[in-house]
C-alpha cells in the first residue's frame, strides 16, 4: 500500500505533468497565431503593392500584362534621367518601346529632345463630355514629361480618347486617361524616365503620369485626383487641375465605379471621353 506522502509525490507528478502539457498547449496556439497573423500582413502589403501596380500602370509592354494588369515587366530599354545644359535646358531622353506590345500608337517622339524648356508652364484645355479641365503643366518640375504632354496633345493623341479607370476611396481618388486603346494597356511607341523626388506627393488637384511596376516605363497615360491620394513617390508629377476641372472630377466620381458598392476601382459610372485636347498657352 502506498504511504500517504507517495500519494502526495504521485498528485505533485501528475499535476506538474498537466502545468506542462498546458504550457506547451498555449506555446503552440502563440506560434500559430503569429504565422496566421504574419500571413495577413503578407497579404495586405502584396495587396497594396498590386494595387499601385493595377490602378496606376501604364502602357503595359506585352499582351500578358494588358490581360493581367498586376503583372510587372522589365524594360527592354532604360531611359537615361535627364542632364541640364548651361543655357538652363535639359537634355531628355526618349527611347523607343520594344516590347512588341500591340496597343501602342506610333507618333514619332518629341522633338529636340536635346535642349527642352526646363521653365515657366504650358496651359492645355481638356474638353470632354462632362465639361473642360484646364491643366497646367510645370516645365521647371517635371520638363520632360511636360515637354512629352504638350507633343502628344500637339499631335491629337489624346482627341477622341476615353478616360477608361475610376478609383474611389477616401484616401485613394483618381481618374485615369490618356490610353488611345481605352484598355489601360495603350500608350506611344517611347518611354521615358520619371521625374520624382522622395518628397513628391499628390494631393487634390494633381496631374501626374502613370507607369508599369517597373522603373523608367512612363509614357501617355496620365491620372488626376480629386483627393489628397497617398501613393509613393514614384509617378512623376507634371502639373495642376484648375478648379472648374475639379468641379468635373468631383461629379465623376459621385457617379461612382462600374460595378463597385462604395469605394471602387474600375470604369466610371459616368463615361468620360476626351472630346479635344490643346495647347493655349
Amino acid at each position: 500500500m502506498p504511504t500517504n506522502k507517495q500519494r502526495r509525490q504521485a498528485a505533485q507528478r501528475h499535476l506538474q505533468r498537466q502545468l506542462e502539457r498546458r504550457t506547451e498547449e498555449a506555446r503552440k496556439r502563440r506560434r500559430n497565431l503569429g504565422v496566421l497573423l504574419a500571413a495577413l500582413v503578407a497579404v495586405v502589403v502584396v495587396g497594396a503593392a498590386l494595387l499601385f501596380t493595377d490602378v496606376l500602370g501604364g502602357d503595359d509592354e506585352d499582351a500578358a500584362a494588358a490581360a493581367d494588369p498586376t503583372t510587372a515587366t522589365t524594360p527592354t530599354t532604360s531611359a537615361a534621367a535627364r542632364t541640364t545644359n548651361p543655357d538652363g535646358t535639359v537634355t531628355c531622353e526618349y527611347l523607343p518601346d520594344e516590347s512588341g506590345n500591340p496597343n501602342l500608337t506610333d507618333v514619332g517622339t518629341p522633338p529636340a529632345p536635346e535642349s527642352t524648356p526646363a521653365q515657366g508652364t504650358a496651359t492645355v484645355l481638356m474638353s470632354t463630355n462632362q465639361g473642360d479641365l484646364t491643366l497646367t503643366l510645370d516645365r521647371e518640375t517635371a520638363p520632360c514629361a511636360a515637354a512629352s504632354f504638350v507633343y502628344l496633345t500637339e499631335q491629337d493623341f489624346y482627341d477622341g480618347t476615353s478616360c477608361h479607370r475610376l478609383v474611389n476611396a477616401e484616401t485613394f481618388g483618381v481618374l485615369q486617361c490618356g490610353d488611345p486603346t481605352g484598355t489601360g494597356a495603350g500608350g506611344p511607341t517611347y518611354k521615358y524616365a520619371e521625374e520624382v523626388t522622395p518628397d513628391t506627393t499628390y494631393p487634390r488637384g494633381t496631374i501626374a503620369m502613370a507607369k508599369t511596376a517597373a522603373p523608367n516605363t512612363t509614357g501617355g497615360q496620365f491620372f488626376l485626383t480629386f483627393v489628397d491620394t497617398e501613393l509613393p513617390p514614384e509617378y512623376t508629377v507634371v502639373g495642376t487641375v484648375d478648379e472648374a476641372g475639379l468641379a468635373v472630377l468631383d461629379e465623376v466620381a459621385a457617379g461612382g465605379v462600374q460595378g463597385a458598392e462604395g469605394p471602387g476601382d474600375g470604369p466610371p459610372n459616368v463615361p468620360v471621353t476626351i472630346e479635344d485636347m490643346a495647347v493655349v498657352g
